[in-house]
């Protein structure tokens, strides 16, 4: 009795378990975790967000795995933990030369402008480079800046109305970069994929098998445990042990 008692939480389990959840993302940060949990329920998919010593990692059911994948595609999510200029010019342990200080702060102002855009509503992705010639002392010369924006948005976004002002905040971010050499190209997401009504027969598989094993379970045992009852009770009869 006691080894069947054993594998009966044990047979559950694993049923729970495939009818378990599955990791999405891990290694998010919350506010990363919050946006795709409510983005998914939202578009009704289950989701979770569970701390791990790593981050944050979001969870859902096997069946709402490949929805939930292209929800979070469509929605530009995870969003993208941008560089600040903090970050970038942290105090580290050794002298920077001009080259790469310079390099450093090109890349610091592209994810700064980027992570300003990509906080506007509406936008959901955000790419902006920047080419900033360096100036050579002996040339009077001089080369003109230019900057390259990609902005990904929500289907029914007005797009048109945002460029100017778009061209705007990346010219008065960057020293001499003409209005004019600033290039932005809008691109419209994937809509969010609608949920297929769910019948009542596919909500309730998982639950009727789990009852359907489970039952079997308890009975299987409790055959068995009868079975021992009725051989202890004939060896108990006088003249059994004569047999």
């Amino acid at each position: 009795m006691k080894p069947l008692r054993s594998l009966l939480p044990l047979t559950l389990l694993t049923l729970l378990a495939a009818c378990g959840e599955q990791a999405l993302y891990a290694k998010l940060d919350e506010r990363q975790a919050n946006d795709m949990v409510s983005a998914l329920r939202l578009a009704g998919v289950p989701a979770h967000k569970k701390a791990r010593e790593d981050g944050f990692e979001v969870t859902t059911g096997e069946d709402d795995f490949a929805r939930a994948v292209q929800i979070l595609k469509a929605q530009g999510l995870p969003r993208e933990d941008f560089d600040s200029l903090g970050k970038v010019f942290k105090r580290e342990g050794f002298v920077s030369t001009p080259v790469e200080e310079r390099a450093r702060l090109m890349h610091a102002l592209s994810q700064e402008l980027s992570h300003t855009l990509t906080s506007i509503d509406g936008v959901l992705q955000a790419r902006v480079t920047l080419v900033v010639p360096e100036r050579h002392p002996l040339s009077d010369k001089v080369q003109p800046s230019s900057a390259s924006v990609m902005i990904k948005h929500r289907p029914g976004f007005d797009a048109e109305a945002l460029l100017p002002k778009v061209r705007a905040l990346v010219v008065n971010s960057v020293e001499g970069l003409p209005y004019e050499s600033v290039s932005v190209v809008a691109f419209v997401a994937e809509p969010t994929p609608v949920a297929p009504p769910a019948t009542a027969t596919q909500a309730s598989v998982p639950l009727v098998l789990a009852i359907t094993l489970g039952t079997a379970s308890l009975g299987a045992a409790g055959v068995m445990a009868w079975r021992r009852r009725r051989a202890a009770a004939q060896l108990a009869l006088p003249g059994a042990a004569h047999d």
